[in-house]
């Protein structure tokens, strides 16, 4: 069938398809005659969305920082900016275990079928933190974190919460360590580490997990 560019549902659908046979199958599965096959599509909608599997590749990678921006745009101000960041944490990891073949591909888990990410790609990584770093600087205003660089202590806690959700991703987290459990402690070590009291930040991560229902009318 001849691509429809009045259908919303479509280039959606066609990078859904691709990072899941990328991250399943590898390289050798994108090619534009499987995407489309998988995809219900035509082969000529890869090119008229994305000029072909380079442009798609790219795609999927803007696409899922995007989805991962809108997780954590979607987390508002409280009175208890401790609390507003551990729920950027939750949102991270919702938005990986929600976008899992996404995931891997933004963050290189997978072969990009001999095409290389741009600079461009990566710093859309670096832009979703801004609302972290935002967080952080209130953490720091209202003397729960100790005076630092909140763009460092945002890049500190992305490692962190990146190495875990990977972890998490890879199915190596398992009980009696799992992932919750490991997840729960760090977002409080987390906390701690960047100066605020263990009670104080037990009581704020324990809030977090109250407000995570939140997450779900986020569009995955």
């Amino acid at each position: 069938m001849s691509p429809r560019k009045s259908d919303p549902r479509l280039r959606s659908v066609l990078i859904n398809t691709a990072a899941r046979l990328l991250s399943d199958e590898g390289p050798q599965a994108l090619s534009t005659r499987r995407i489309a096959q998988e995809a219900g599509s035509s082969t000529m909608a890869v090119y008229t969305y994305f000029d072909g599997i380079g442009g798609l590749v790219h795609a999927m990678v803007h696409e899922g920082f995007a989805r991962l921006e809108e997780h954590l745009t979607s987390v508002g101000a409280t009175e208890d900016p401790v609390s507003d960041l551990a729920l950027l944490g939750r949102a991270f990891r919702h938005n990986a275990s929600h976008n899992e073949h996404l995931y891997a591909v933004m963050f290189g888990g997978c072969s990009l079928a001999g095409f290389r990410l741009s600079e461009d790609d990566r710093q859309h990584g670096r832009y979703t933190l801004r609302n972290v770093t935002a967080s952080v600087s209130r953490c720091m205003a209202a003397q729960r974190f100790h005076p630092a660089d909140p763009e460092l202590v945002s890049h500190r806690l992305w490692c962190a919460v990146h190495g875990l959700t990977t972890l998490e991703l890879g199915l190596y987290l398992v009980p009696p360590y799992d992932a919750d459990r490991c997840f729960e402690d760090q977002l409080v070590s987390l906390m701690v580490g960047c100066g605020d009291a263990p009670e104080s930040a037990r009581l704020s991560v324990e809030d977090s997990a109250g407000r995570l229902p939140s997450l779900g009318a986020v569009g995955v």
